[in-house]
């Protein structure tokens, strides 16, 4: 197996059976996000230095408007899609395997995980893992120590508040909060401007 084809594999939906060529793969590809985040987070480095160390973490240039404050952990790293002007502030945890996709303008909080992976439910198969995406839209903001879920579409403008753990998707322009995540209301006509 190869990169491409475990991304294609991960990409589609279907599980990752514990003990798998896949799940064997997966762990070689930890172990480079492994090295590089903690050469990322071992020492102070340049803004351009870390868009260069988080290009190669993912394995796609990003934008020169990316910024990440570090420490920054990731067990995967190569199904993280970055867009432009996105923010990622200090103790984030990606865990990208099903793939996360952020698009322009996203503000990511303090400590906020976005996880990909589910278990199989079944105690006899749970070693199976279930990748399922999340998107984050254009302009988004998600507060300190919030989580996303696996297969979460967060929708553009939307604020989803400190600490809260979102399960399903967000409208766009709706505020969320709480555990699990509840729509609060929507920005107003005038917070929009």
């Amino acid at each position: 197996m190869d990169l491409d084809a475990f991304l294609n594999h991960l990409n589609s939906g279907k599980p990752v059976k514990g003990g798998s060529e896949a799940h064997q793969f997966m762990h070689g590809v930890s172990q480079e996000a492994l090295r590089l985040t903690a050469e990322i987070n071992g020492s102070y480095h340049e803004p351009a230095k870390l868009r260069q160390l988080f290009s190669q973490l993912i394995g796609a240039p990003v934008d020169e408007s990316f910024a990440l404050f570090p420490p920054f952990y990731t067990d995967c790293g190569k199904n993280i899609h970055i867009g432009r002007n996105v923010f990622i502030n200090m103790g984030c945890k990606f865990q990208d395997q099903g793939g996360i996709y952020i698009d322009d303008g996203a503000l990511i909080g303090h400590h906020v995980v976005l996880a990909t992976l589910n278990h199989a439910k079944s105690p006899r198969d749970r070693g199976t893992m279930i990748p399922a995406p999340i998107h984050i839209g254009k302009n988004v903001w998600i507060g300190s120590g919030a989580t996303i879920l696996p297969g979460v579409s967060i929708g553009d403008g939307a604020i989803v508040t400190a600490g809260a753990v979102v399960a399903r998707d967000v409208p766009e322009n709706a505020i969320v909060g709480g555990v699990p995540a509840k729509i609060m209301r929507h920005l107003s006509e005038e917070e929009l401007q």
